[in-house]
């Protein structure tokens, strides 16, 4: 007997704008620190979501290198960590209105960070990526990169998120 395979639901290919636009707004404006350390949403799709941060003398962790701080790193791919759940979230609830998805994440928390710093953050943006591997029903299992502007990986990361 043939072996059958479950194949995970299809994703829409696109959000809609008002889901983008609310979404974008509360992440870049609303969590205030994700305002402090510059993040912007360069891409929001469900399957993986990537933004940007403009390097700043703010952001300075090493003043003789100008190298990013360390904690910026670490802040920033759990907010893009996030931000991917809260993107396959939408997915998972598209026969629902925009405005009903944008009210279920107030209960998404970091349980578990780790990330891997791999090479000092020099330059003057940098992306991040993040994806989400699991969406249960009560945790999302997560992964994340941090890249510089030339597309050379600079540090990693994988996390766990409440999200009920």
């Amino acid at each position: 007997m043939p072996r059958m395979t479950r194949h995970p639901p299809a994703l829409p290919l696109e959000f809609e704008e008002e889901f983008v636009h609310g979404l974008s707004e509360m992440f870049e404006q609303k969590i205030v620190f994700n305002s402090v350390l510059g993040l912007k949403i360069t891409s929001l799709r469900p399957e993986r979501v990537v933004g940007r941060i403009d390097m700043k003398q703010d952001l300075v962790g090493h003043y003789a290198f100008n190298r990013l701080h360390g904690g910026v790193v670490s802040a920033g791919l759990d907010a893009m960590a996030g931000l991917a759940v809260m993107a396959a979230i939408g997915a998972r609830h598209m026969d629902e209105s925009p405005a009903q998805r944008l009210q279920r994440f107030a209960k998404l928390g970091t349980i578990d960070l780790r990330i891997d710093y791999l090479r000092p953050a020099i330059g003057d943006h940098f992306e991040l990526r993040a994806e989400v591997l699991r969406l249960g029903s009560r945790v999302a299992s997560t992964r994340m990169e941090f890249l510089a502007a030339d597309g050379k990986l600079l540090s990693t990361g994988a996390g766990a998120y409440i999200i009920s």
